[in-house]
């Protein structure tokens, strides 16, 4: 297990050619569930746990990791499956999500494989737990279930969503300065829902409108059948664009968006729980013109502002 996240440089030739590398876990003896190795730090057997009084249900305790308290999740118990009884022989997978360190208590870790998104897929109709799922595919013949791990964050934390007063008088400010001509839309680009309704949170309170699509293969079909309809830049201001989706990553769906003469100009902001350096970096390449981690809702909406104002000073 120490070697597991060795050749992390190779792996992250993989984004930007819809492709990703997931770590395969279990929470019981049989499902297969998948993580994006990019969202995780270390895998390591499970430490001794501190309980914490008054914690959420699913937070069995906190470690410490080198000079930092994390808690960690029973993963089991936060889908609604038996929590894992015992610790001792599981493992904790130590991830970065939404800019917070968090562990999650797992059965057993399987390996790390190798996926295109073109084939993974959302998840059908009466699968179980659909409610915390956001893809599933298939390896080896066996299903394999992408959990919508910010849809268990936000459960655990009761996150707010709300834009200060101070960025609200900032977008009073800007809108008396526009143009009086229709407001165009943002499509917001996400796989998962309790993502979507974040976005359309804290754009409604700075009074934007948006339309929704569940993933990059979907939105770029929107983007394409305004543009054949020829109202595009009526319709649409701009995108805000998840990375990890199926069928097509926010990385492809931007070099897409670049590719099509039609689309090219469009203003499109990744937003995603995938931080850091390398990040910044993919966006220059794939020709974003803005990357913002999630989740905060002020930055987002200043991000937001930021664009419309660059928009309107090129027209």
């Amino acid at each position: 297990m120490a070697g597991i996240l060795d050749s992390v440089d190779q792996r992250t030739r993989l984004a930007g050619h819809n492709r990703l590398e997931l770590l395969l876990f279990k929470l019981d003896e049989k499902q297969l569930f998948g993580i994006n190795v990019f969202k995780v730090q270390e895998v390591i057997h499970c430490p001794q746990l501190t309980k914490i009084p008054n914690s959420h249900p699913t937070v069995c305790g906190v470690a410490n990791m080198r000079g930092k308290t994390i808690s960690v999740v029973d993963l089991a118990m936060a889908v609604g499956k038996p929590p894992i009884t015992d610790s001792s022989g599981s493992f904790v997978i130590i991830t970065e999500y939404n800019r917070l360190v968090q562990g999650f208590l797992v059965r057993s870790v399987d390996r790390i494989v190798n996926v295109n998104w073109e084939k993974i897929l959302p998840p059908p109709n009466g699968a179980g737990n659909v409610s915390y799922l956001t893809a599933v595919t298939r390896i080896d013949e066996s299903l394999v279930e992408l959990l919508d791990v910010e849809k268990i964050l936000s459960e655990i934390t009761g996150q707010e969503i709300t834009v200060s007063d101070k960025v609200k008088e900032e977008e009073i400010s800007t809108s008396e300065q526009g143009s009086e001509e229709k407001v165009r839309k943002v499509l917001v680009v996400d796989d998962s829902a309790i993502a979507r309704k974040q976005i359309k949170r804290v754009l409604d309170q700075i009074n934007v409108e948006c339309e929704m699509a569940s993933n990059g293969a979907e939105g770029l079909r929107i983007l394409q059948d305004y543009a054949e309809k020829g109202c595009l830049k009526q319709e649409i201001a701009m995108v805000i664009s998840d990375v990890e989706m199926p069928e097509m990553d926010g990385y492809t769906l931007t070099t897409e968006i670049r590719k099509d003469s039609n689309l090219s100009d469009l203003y499109v902001l990744l937003h995603s729980s995938l931080s850091g350096v390398f990040n910044k970096n993919m966006v220059e390449q794939v020709g974003a013109n803005n990357f913002i981690a999630k989740f905060d809702a002020d930055e987002l909406a200043t991000g937001v502002f930021g664009a419309m104002h660059d928009l309107q000073s090129l027209t």
